[in-house]
């Protein structure tokens, strides 16, 4: 179903109201593209917060989820209230004084939605309970003037986005401060008003701070320049008559939030943006347009003969040698992916200074270390963990585990294991692992710069033909099968 279908389903409303996920076979879910909660990534699939939390609540209701992209929240809202999904995600605000359903009454049989009465919309739609806090911020173009507080903005203009929760707040902030103007865009994600600020087309905006956190090496020229508000927490909505979806919903976050699978999913997605520096960020992007056509067609190449993702691989790369095929450390390693003598000669690899035998030798030697990971361990662990060991030896990652294990921590998850491997540095640690000393914030800085570089590499470069799976060779995630329509960004 498109979204010229929705649009038809709510001007003819000849088509029949929308059933229980149940009854309809499949999790219908409506939701805003972001750059933190929804978006396209390995080979356009689904990525992001919400679409994670989509897919593990259909696995849950053993169903395959749907989703279709709303072309603004007010569009979103406008047809959950109407019923045209099951549920609306993406970036949405629980409104501060959240108004449960105007259906206070029975719900309808087979959870049909009742009329929606009028009024605003965030009223008109059950509202789960918050499953992520946020802080609104106020963004600004960094070759501008950045505010210290709304007194420093009298007669400038600020942008936002109507209907995601923050009309309240923004109201409130406008009553204080009349001398500040407000403009309402109806678009379909932060992207673009990030981008606005960027460009210098807006000069200042409201977005969540975790969409100002991922997006700050893509888009180069905004910072954040203060809070606007309290914390927040982001929710779900769901049509009025579908109370049991909703504490369905309700009781799905408060399992994740106590299991840590929440908390890890967070970490998928949002704690590794910040270990990129703007100014390094500039760079990159610079070597992206000057440097990667020369190596693009043997990341592909090695993507092939391996199935390690090429644009992962070409963060890597960036990481080790910031793509200079004649790169030489001071230990020895060279090249374009830092490769040891040592692993070099393991690995067949005649000249280190080749760009194609070193990125074919670092392709196995990465997909090797995927391979030697326990069966158990899933991705995006398996990859972040085998990318540790990359840097740091699979001795010393072991090491780490073992620590994690005993500290009670998850030695499969890379959020946990990162917090073990810089306890290797010290002695009371050392002393007791297998392979003794090691340095390891390293591969902690080195795993977190990758994901950084790869996000921009995902953002901006196209996946390779034909289409292999970062993931590839490892056990599938037991989750229900996602449909997803064309993103429109």
């Amino acid at each position: 179903m498109t979204v010229i279908a929705f649009v038809l389903r709510h001007a003819t409303q000849l088509a029949p109201p929308l059933r229980t996920p149940a009854r309809e076979d499949e999790l219908l879910v409506l939701v805003r593209p972001g750059p933190a909660a929804f978006f396209p990534g390995l080979d356009g699939e689904a990525s992001g917060l919400d679409a994670d939390l989509a897919r593990l609540f259909a696995a849950e209701l053993r169903l395959p989820v749907r989703f279709v992209t709303a072309s603004a929240p007010t569009q979103l809202l406008e047809d959950i209230a109407h019923g045209d999904a099951h549920v609306g995600a993406g970036g949405l605000y629980r409104p501060v004084a959240a108004v449960p359903s105007p259906s206070t009454a029975p719900s309808p049989p087979d959870g049909k939605p009742s009329g929606a009465a009028p009024g605003d919309l965030a009223t008109r739609v059950l509202w789960t309970t918050g499953y992520y806090t946020v802080e609104p911020v106020l963004i600004y173009n960094a070759d501008g003037f950045k505010p210290g507080n709304w007194k420093d903005l009298a007669g400038e203009t600020v942008a936002y986005i109507p209907n995601t929760g923050l009309d309240s707040q923004i109201a409130a902030v406008r009553a204080a401060h009349p001398e500040v103007t407000w403009e309402a865009l109806d678009v379909p994600s932060a992207d673009a008003l990030i981008a606005q600020v960027s460009d210098g087309s807006s000069g200042y905006a409201v977005v969540a701070s975790n969409e100002a956190a991922v997006s700050r090496n893509i888009y180069l020229f905004y910072d954040v320049a203060f809070p606007i508000g309290g914390r927040r927490e982001l929710a779900w909505a769901v049509p009025a008559g579908f109370t049991r979806l909703r504490d369905q919903i309700d009781a799905f976050f408060a399992r994740l939030k106590r299991d840590g699978t929440l908390a890890r999913l967070a970490e998928r997605y949002f704690t590794h943006t910040r270990q990129v520096q703007r100014i390094d960020a500039a760079v990159f992007q610079e070597r992206i347009r000057s440097l990667l056509p020369q190596y693009r067609t043997l990341f592909q190449d090695a993507q092939a003969a391996t199935g390690i993702e090429w644009r992962l691989l070409a963060a890597v790369s960036y990481q080790e040698s910031q793509w200079d095929p004649g790169a030489t450390s001071e230990t020895g390693v060279r090249g374009l992916m830092q490769l040891t003598e040592d692993t070099a000669r393991h690995l067949g690899v005649m000249d280190r200074l080749d760009p194609k035998a070193s990125i074919l030798a670092a392709a196995r030697y990465l997909q090797d270390l995927k391979d030697k990971m326990p069966v158990r361990i899933q991705e995006p662990d398996r990859t972040w963990l085998a990318l540790a060991a990359f840097n740091i030896g699979i001795g010393h990652l072991e090491d780490a585990r073992i620590l994690a294990q005993k500290q009670k921590l998850n030695p499969d998850i890379w959020s946990d294991v990162k917090k073990s491997l810089p306890l290797l540095a010290l002695p009371e640690y050392y002393e007791l692992a297998k392979s003794g000393y090691a340095r390891g914030g390293m591969p902690v800085v080195f795993v977190d710069r990758v994901r950084a570089y790869y996000d921009v590499m995902l953002a901006q470069q196209p996946a390779s033909l034909p289409r292999l799976r970062l993931f590839a060779g490892t056990p599938a995630a037991d989750i229900a099968p996602a449909k997803t329509e064309p993103l429109k960004k």
